[in-house]
């Protein structure tokens, strides 16, 4: 169940995350303005407190990790938010990353 949880936690970090930084990028470059910002902002914040929850102590490696579910979660948010179309590269990229935090987080340490 702990692993159920901190991919759960992850998932919740991205869309806080992307979904922040998209709020901005739609204030500032679409001129949508300060409540989008705003908005974007405080998202932003609460990535920064969902990232804690995260049941390994190391922020190093549970930052690392997310990195790479950063990367597959930003190719998603822009299919769904803005019809953004990756190509066998983008995906193939991403899922190397994805591949990558498994090992970062999940794999079996001898402590």
């Amino acid at each position: 169940m702990t692993i159920m949880r901190s991919l759960a936690l992850f998932v919740l970090a991205a869309l806080l995350e992307i979904g922040g930084a998209w709020l901005v990028w739609q204030g500032v470059r679409e001129h949508r303005g300060l409540a989008w910002i705003g908005a974007g902002v405080i998202a932003l914040g609460l990535y920064g407190f969902v990232a804690t929850l995260q049941p390994d102590a190391d922020f190093g490696r549970v930052l690392a990790a997310y990195g790479g579910v950063f990367v597959a979660g930003s190719l998603a948010w822009g299919m769904v938010a803005d019809g953004y179309r990756p190509d066998r590269f983008d995906v193939l990229g991403a899922l190397v990353c994805l591949a990558g935090m498994a090992v970062i987080m999940y794999a079996p340490r001898g402590h």
